[in-house]
């Protein structure tokens, strides 16, 4: 069974927030409007934190980078306290959202550490020339549910029906969410953790990988690759 998850290097990271526009268009996510940007209620599926560095007086446009997905735990603490199912991890390691059965009580989102969970406070709204764009394999949510990245699950489908469709099994690089098709400084990878002939494979064996707040032991499927230290 495969178990999907994402490296990032940051070390190729240039913060360029392609990742953020694909994902926006790939799932219907709506735009933000000015008073929706004071009133602190964007919806973004994938955001760039932003982390100064030490000595940040001296230097105070010095700042790390660090692109924040859902991170689709082995051990997701936003599963166990939602009261209708509308969350749940499926077999593939894919930390999945039914919108229809989201009531917005949001005991997910207070209980994830990551804080990956976005609540769709408004109506969505787009310009009607933009309409046009929608993309027909993700639904558009309504007001009132709680919004997060799904690793772009609609693409796996589609990768599944191609390969079987040709006769074939998966393979690696079939797959992509949109965010790591999209990087043009080639800093993020995607694929099946458990695949020993995968790229994610490997990487996840680097010496320079780490997880982000690791000791909660929610164990995120998204690893980041630090920056090489130079001689």
């Amino acid at each position: 069974m495969p178990l999907w998850g994402m490296i990032i290097d940051l070390d190729k990271c240039t913060a360029c927030r392609a990742c953020i526009i694909a994902c926006k268009v790939e799932n219907n996510i709506p735009i933000s409007s000015p008073q929706t940007v004071r009133e602190h209620r964007v919806i973004n599926w994938l955001e760039m934190v932003l982390f100064p560095e030490e000595g940040r007086e001296e230097h105070p446009w010095k700042v790390r980078i660090l692109p924040r997905p859902c991170f689709h735990c082995d051990k997701p603490p936003c599963i166990k306290v939602c009261p209708v199912f509308a969350t749940y991890k499926n077999e593939e390691g894919i930390v999945a959202q039914i919108y229809p059965r989201c009531i917005g009580c949001r005991y997910c989102m207070n209980n994830c550490p990551y804080n990956v969970k976005k609540f769709n406070w408004f109506e969505p709204h787009w310009p009607e020339t933009m309409k046009q764009c929608f993309n027909p394999d993700v639904s558009v949510r309504p007001r009132g549910v709680v919004e997060k990245c799904t690793f772009c699950h609609h693409r796996l489908i589609k990768a599944e029906e191609m390969a079987k469709a040709e006769g074939r099994e998966l393979q690696d690089g079939d797959y992509l969410p949109a965010c790591v098709q999209a990087c043009p400084a080639g800093a993020m990878y995607f694929g099946d953790l458990n695949d020993p002939n995968s790229q994610v494979y490997h990487l996840s064996r680097s010496p320079r990988v780490f997880r982000l707040l690791e000791d909660m032991g929610t164990e995120p499927k998204v690893l980041y690759l630090t920056e090489e230290k130079s001689e």
